[in-house]
């Protein structure tokens, strides 16, 4: 063991290991990529509140995947270091919709094809799955369903009720309902041939009808 060797510094070593022009380029596409993910999320949304901060969320993990694998590939000790680091985190946010999953898998895969050098695969791979997110998510059914709650006071009301309901309507099917002394409360689901509601204002008045309440539905919340 020679005097340079006792002051070896294997932290220095590791200063020069990934160039500059990579680290820039890694972080420059990486943002770039992020800033169309948050753009493919902000188009296609479709829930009931939208969170800016999700949005921002997707371009910071596409570049903290990006210069954590970056570090990765430099350093094989560093790598198994970095999976038993990573294994003890757990995360705690509730996903309110199935494609958020999607869009952070993506932001995730995006940041480790980047990083481990393949470009035209992260670029090439990440249009073709905005192209195809932008398809299919805002893609419209032909026919809204709707829920429509009917109130009567007993239950020949009821009968006059959906009697109309089902002649201004293509498909009326009932999901539930709650029976009372004196009240009568009815869930159904339908379908309109046309986008005209006016037919819930002459449903309210109705004789025995005491209210009507149309409300649209997609599966998976009321609003």
């Amino acid at each position: 063991m020679t005097f340079n060797d006792i002051f070896k510094s294997s932290f220095l070593e590791n200063v020069t290991s990934v160039t500059v022009v990579d680290m820039v380029l890694t972080m420059i596409l990486a943002f770039a990529i992020g800033i169309f993910i948050f753009y493919i999320y902000k188009k296609t949304y479709a829930g009931v509140m939208y969170s800016s901060s999700f949005g921002v969320t997707l371009v910071a993990l596409t570049m903290i995947t990006a210069f954590v694998i970056l570090a990765v590939t430099s350093n094989v000790v560093l790598s198994l270091g970095m999976v038993g680091a990573l294994s003890i985190v757990r995360f705690r946010t509730a996903i309110k919709e199935p494609l958020d999953i999607a869009f952070l898998f993506w932001s995730i895969a995006a940041g480790i094809v980047l990083a481990a050098g393949l470009i035209p695969l992260a670029v090439f791979g990440s249009i073709v799955i905005g192209v195809i997110i932008l398809l299919f998510a805002n893609r419209k059914e032909t026919v809204s369903p709707y829920i429509v709650v009917i109130r009567c006071d007993s239950s020949d009301s009821e009968k006059k009720a959906f009697e109309f309901l089902k002649s201004k309507t293509k498909k009326c099917q009932v999901k539930s309902k709650t029976a009372k002394k004196g009240m009568v409360e009815v869930n159904a689901e339908i379908r309109l041939s046309d986008d005209n509601t006016d037919f819930i204002n002459d449903l309210s008045e109705l004789e025995g009808v005491e209210s009507a309440v149309l409300v649209s539905y997609n599966g998976d919340y009321m609003g």
